[in-house]
């Protein structure tokens, strides 16, 4: 400890002995086990990790923890006998293998064994895309199981959600369809962690013998779960927001993202030979900004994950079906339903609007007027859509009136259609 101490001072600005900082004092406080990390990472990626393979081969055997020399000679005999020699004496000489003159034997130190604890947990999540919050969350829940919480462990804990929760910010501000997509399915694959840590900072801030700094830190991480959660649905509203934008070729059933797709595995040659014709023609995309394709185009070469094998093929050629009786007697009712409507400008009954010689054709239009006002409606292109954004209102009691020297219809609803003004539509 004095040798550490006697060379620190040189790393500080001030006289202050570096024994007397508080924020030093817990790491020289641990500073036996920081040895034994010390120990097995310091040297080139090789050493260590033949260092980390001959201890933690050691320390599986749990039956038999002691190991003879011959013992371990022959466990490790796929390794040069001179290379070994060389690990286990740097793990003798940092007391990482205590040797028993008595017995003839080696054993794992204390320190040794909580090293591997530590980087067995740490391994776990090796493989997990989303390792970082699920380590800390277990080390949390790890220490509040055995009755030991780490403010620190809670504070890393709440760095990590405020910079997942930062992260889904920036991805929704981006209003990049592939980022969204990436951030929701991060979002969803670390749920469970993110509820894991709630349930265990609501445990330590409902035990009232804990220190204050560790409940208000315990607090901040429900409330960033709490943020996490408003996510959820702001996600699938931005995605709906955008799947509404996204162009659709006739009525084809393709949209712009299949001919996307189809592209990217054509070949050079096969790209170039489509756009010979075409280039000459090609628009000037001065509409486009430079954040916008920046965003696209490291998506498409950096951080989209490509299949090795991908079948990707338009539908065949298809003449469009045409359209049959029915189809063409309702749109031709609409339109003159349209044309109709078009020409109110005073209160007119409902009767006087929708009232033809067929019944069929009635009953159409006055389900037509069901959807004036439609939101929904009123975003599509055809002429249905024209009609429910016309500036009217119907009002009906629910009341019914006779119709007289009609063949086919004996009553209809009563109800008037009123023209919005401009005060009103943007009430």
């Amino acid at each position: 400890m004095s040798d550490l101490v006697s060379g620190l001072p040189e790393f500080f600005s001030t006289d202050l002995p570096p024994g007397e900082l508080p924020m030093l004092r817990p790491l020289l406080a641990a500073r036996p086990l920081l040895q034994a990390f010390i120990a097995l990472f310091r040297g080139g990626e090789e050493e260590v990790m033949v260092r980390l393979l001959v201890l933690r081969e050691i320390g599986a055997r749990a039956d038999l923890p002691r190991w003879s020399p011959q013992a371990l000679q022959q466990q490790f005999s796929y390794l040069n006998p001179v290379k070994l020699d060389t690990v286990l004496k740097r793990l003798r000489e940092h007391d990482l293998l205590i040797w028993d003159s008595d017995s003839g034997d080696y054993a794992l130190s204390e320190q040794a064994r909580a090293a591997l604890a530590a980087l067995s947990t740490l391994f776990s999540f090796a493989s997990d895309p989303d390792q970082e919050l699920d380590y800390l969350t277990s080390q949390v829940a790890a220490g509040q199981a055995v009755g030991k919480v780490s403010e620190e462990a809670l504070r890393h804990l709440l760095g990590g959600l405020n910079t997942l929760h930062q992260e889904f910010t920036d991805a929704l501000e981006s209003q990049s369809e592939f980022r969204i997509q990436a951030a929701q399915g991060k979002l969803e694959r670390v749920w469970q962690s993110v509820e894991k840590a709630t349930a265990v900072a609501r445990t330590v801030y409902s035990d009232e013998e804990q220190p204050v700094s560790i409940v208000h830190t315990a607090q901040a991480i429900s409330l960033a779960q709490s943020r996490m959660l408003a996510l959820t649905g702001t996600f699938k509203r931005r995605l709906a927001q955008l799947q509404q934008q996204r162009v659709h070729l006739g009525q084809s059933g393709l949209t712009t993202r299949d001919i996307s797709a189809w592209l990217q595995q054509q070949s050079q040659p096969r790209l170039a030979s489509l756009l010979e014709a075409l280039l000459p023609a090609l628009p000037d995309t001065a509409f486009l900004t430079s954040d916008e394709l920046l965003d696209v185009a490291e998506f498409e070469l950096i951080d989209r994950d490509r299949p090795q094998t991908l079948a990707t093929s338009l539908p065949p050629v298809e003449t469009a079906p045409d359209a049959d009786a029915p189809t063409v007697e309702r749109l031709i009712a609409a339109e003159r339903l349209f044309e109709r409507l078009q020409a109110v400008q005073s209160d007119t009954r409902l009767l006087d609007a929708v009232l033809t010689d067929s019944y069929a054709t009635t009953a159409y239009r006055l389900s037509l007027l069901s959807l004036l006002g439609d939101p929904e409606t009123a975003a599509d292109h055809s002429v249905v859509a024209q009609l429910a954004r016309l500036p009217l209102q119907l009002d009906s009691d629910g009341s019914i009136e006779a119709v007289s020297d009609h063949h086919a219809i004996e009553s209809i609803s009563h109800g008037l259609l009123r023209p919005l003004n401009p005060t009103d539509e943007s009430a």
